[in-house]
């Protein structure tokens, strides 16, 4: 367990009179106060809106407002619930601690509060770090509670084994944060391959809401952000309350509200039997947890997104326009054609070509060929160097696809060390996609791959990795025992894409997981964005990265231009349409621009242009999203951080009960200030528009305040469903 590294200028909170531990952090308009009086593990008394200044009168005083009466068949000692909740407190739901030693002792820990430290910024949070211990259970405790400058908290707790000869078996540590009772609605996500992250909305009632991901990765049906609001609360109404657990394994998420009144929102990893087991002198750390409060989940997201952008490691440079060759040739690999489809990338903009699946060994389809990560000699006999040269002397850099994870069984690799693929024992899993897990807790295995993509990324001087990852870690043990080894299987992975970083600086690597199965903030501290999901059909990807938009923002969503009808639903759709649906997020292509005419060819140069213009704002500016009574038309769109311009996409996804549409309001403008709102090309003249044009269309657009903009809102033009229209609102 680490010790405290106090903020610039830390004021400490002093350990000689524990009644004076009540902490009072502020940032962005939010306040997070703590009880860390003990003995008991801290309690939050407020996490929410700001309340201004509490000097320490006002801070006992809400201490005092905020404990419970005891009522009967009760605790006679009333207590709040501690961010990790004990049984020994009175805590009746989840408890955060679960363990015991061989004999079935110590399962309920007694962790009395022995220290605290705060650093603290005015006005721009702070740290604190509280340790706890149990002599009598051999275990002790660190706690760890940040509010960042967003507003946005962070919390991890580490475990530690004191005694001087039992081991403890760890079966789970998650932390909670407490909601107040008008949180009565929750608000989760679920989704499957290829429809990613879909909403789904329940009331908050007594008992548990509790979202358990045993995939081995983040999952395409994983939570994302596990919120609790006021019911009916939109993107732009309501307040809201939401957690996310930074962990790319298994995990737990869950809300969970007592009979008693309490209600909490909490979560962490979810081990499996016997995975953590501490020696004597061990310690296990958790993954940390996020939780953003706001009015809307459009104040949410803000949290969520200059956090991040505000990381040492954010991507600083523009976000180049990406041509994928995966839904171009497939398998179908050939240097003639792979140099013809880089010219015609180019030519429209391109400034990333990325060689998809099929460059190694073996590799004609998905049935063999994983796990040899050599250049496949017959096709490719003289290397990938003809087609890198060809790129650079483009002006293009170069990537290439990798799944380093897994293994086929028809592979050199399987042959040679059958010990590698993780298994229950002697027994192998049910094949995914034709493929096992690579035990990377083996070292013989994390050396082989690591050594084989290092030597790789420096031979061809690679600037990207599209890393992905294509099942999920079913039965994932560990030879020869068996053992589960989900948990040392994604700190393996996080170690190598760090060690990969280490040695080659200017690498950048996408997550990819079966498109967007591996979307979450463990793995996003060391890759420099994910792929939202395989299918690129422009109508799914509508909602796909509306809602992957609540964590992410837009610089790290991989969103490409397909084919006119879609690899994965067959749907046909308009270049406009799908253009303008990649454009919120980090562009690419993802077509097989030869078999494309020279007239969608010169459309698609510039949407590319666009992008090209716009990525300064798009990737820095507050993501908005409107609600929109008529659930066929969507409102979405960018406001820069000075507020001086923005651009905003009107969405038709299906036939409206009403024609012509009505007002749309476009949120997030300054209120003082005017603006003027045109059309934006191409995004202007789609040819879903249909009936006579909105008359503030013509000429020169409409000049009116943030606040009619926002609050009275324009006639919206009558779209034909999957279609959009752009405006351009610019500060006058």
């Amino acid at each position: 367990m680490t010790a405290l590294q106090p903020l610039t200028g830390p004021e400490r909170v002093p350990d000689a009179d524990p009644s004076e531990r009540l902490v009072h952090l502020s940032a962005a308009g939010v306040s997070l106060v703590l009880d860390c009086r003990g003995p008991a593990l801290p309690a939050v008394l407020h996490w929410g809106a700001a309340l201004g200044p509490l000097d320490g009168e006002g801070l006992r005083a809400l201490a005092a407002a905020a404990l419970p009466p005891s009522v009967p068949s009760a605790p006679d000692v009333p207590a709040l619930v501690s961010l990790v909740p004990a049984a020994a407190s009175g805590w009746m739901g989840l408890p955060g601690l679960r363990g015991s030693r061989a004999d079935g002792s110590d399962w309920s820990p007694d962790l009395a509060v022995e220290e605290v430290e705060v650093g603290r910024e005015d006005g721009r949070g702070g740290l604190v770090v509280v340790r706890a211990a149990d002599p009598a259970a051999g275990l002790a405790l660190e706690l760890r509670v940040e509010l960042t400058p967003s507003g946005l908290v962070r919390a991890r707790a580490a475990v530690r084994n004191t005694a001087p000869q039992a081991p403890y078996r760890l079966d789970g540590l998650v932390l909670a944060l407490p909601v107040p009772a008008e949180a009565a609605q929750l608000l989760d996500l679920t989704g499957r391959w290829g429809r990613e992250r879909s909403p789904q909305r329940t009331a908050f009632t007594i008992g548990s809401r509790v979202r358990d991901n045993r995939r081995g990765r983040t999952g395409a049906d994983a939570t994302l952000v596990l919120a609790a609001c006021e019911p009916g609360a939109g993107f732009r109404a309501g307040e809201v309350w939401g957690v996310h657990v930074g962990w790319s394994g298994n995990h737990r998420t869950y809300a969970e509200r007592l009979p008693s009144g309490e209600a909490v929102l909490g979560g962490g990893e979810l081990l499996l039997p016997g995975e953590v087991r501490l020696q004597p002198g061990e310690a296990y750390e958790t993954p940390w947890l996020y939780g953003s409060c706001g009015h809307g989940l459009d104040e949410v997201s803000a949290r969520f997104h200059d956090w991040m952008r505000a990381r040492p490691g954010h991507p600083r440079s523009p976000r180049p326009v990406i041509a994928n060759t995966w839904e171009a040739v497939y398998f179908d690999h050939d240097l003639g054609r792979l140099t013809a489809l880089a010219d015609a990338a180019a030519q429209v903009g391109a400034e990333r070509f990325v060689l998809d699946d099929g460059w190694f060994r073996h590799r004609r389809d998905d049935r063999a060929g994983l796990g040899d990560w050599y250049v496949d000699e017959d096709v490719w006999p003289q290397g990938l160097h003809p087609l890198v040269q060809h790129v650079r002397g483009l002006g293009m850099q170069f990537g290439l696809w990798i799944e380093p994870e897994m293994v086929n069984p028809d592979s050199d690799l399987a042959r040679a060390h059958p010990e590698w693929v993780m298994a229950p024992g002697e027994r192998q899993p049910l094949l995914v996609r034709h493929q096992q897990v690579l035990d990377l807790g083996h070292p013989g295995a994390y050396e082989h791959v690591l050594e084989r993509i290092s030597a790789l990324v420096a031979e061809h001087r690679i600037d990207y990795l599209k890393w992905d990852h294509n099942r999920d870690l079913t039965e994932a043990g560990h030879w020869p025992t068996g053992a589960p080894g989900v948990h040392a299987q994604t700190l393996a992975v996080y170690r190598l894409v760090d060690e990969l970083r280490a040695r080659h600086p200017h690498l950048e690597i996408e997550s990819c997981s079966s498109g967007g199965a591996r979307v979450d903030l463990g793995i996003l501290q060391r890759t420099d964005r994910v792929w939202a999901s395989d299918c690129i059909d422009a109508l799914e990807r509508q909602g796909i990265q509306r809602w992957t938009g609540l964590l992410l923002p837009p610089e790290l969503v991989g969103s490409h231009v397909g084919a006119g009808r879609s690899h994965t639903t067959s749907r046909v759709h308009d270049l406009s349409f799908r253009a303008g649906t990649a454009l919120f997020g980090h562009f690419g292509i993802e077509w097989d621009l030869l078999a494309a005419t020279e007239e969608e060819r010169a459309e698609l140069a510039r949407w590319v242009a666009l992008y090209k213009e716009l990525r300064g704002l798009l990737h820095s500016g507050r993501v908005v999203r409107g609600d929109h009574p008529d659930p066929a038309l969507l409102v979405h769109g960018v406001v820069a951080a000075d507020a001086a311009r923005a651009v905003f996409a009107l969405v038709a996804t299906a036939t409206s009960e009403v024609s012509p549409p009505g007002r749309v309001r476009l949120p997030g403008l300054d209120p003082q200030r005017r603006y003027r709102v045109r059309p934006l090309p191409p995004g202007d003249s789609p040819p879903g528009v249909h009936g006579a044009p909105v008359r503030w269309l013509d000429g020169d657009g409409v000049v009116l305040p943030g606040a009619a903009l926002s609050l009275a809102g324009l006639q919206a033009p009558a779209l034909h469903p999957d279609h959009l229209f752009l405006l351009d609102a610019t500060a006058e």
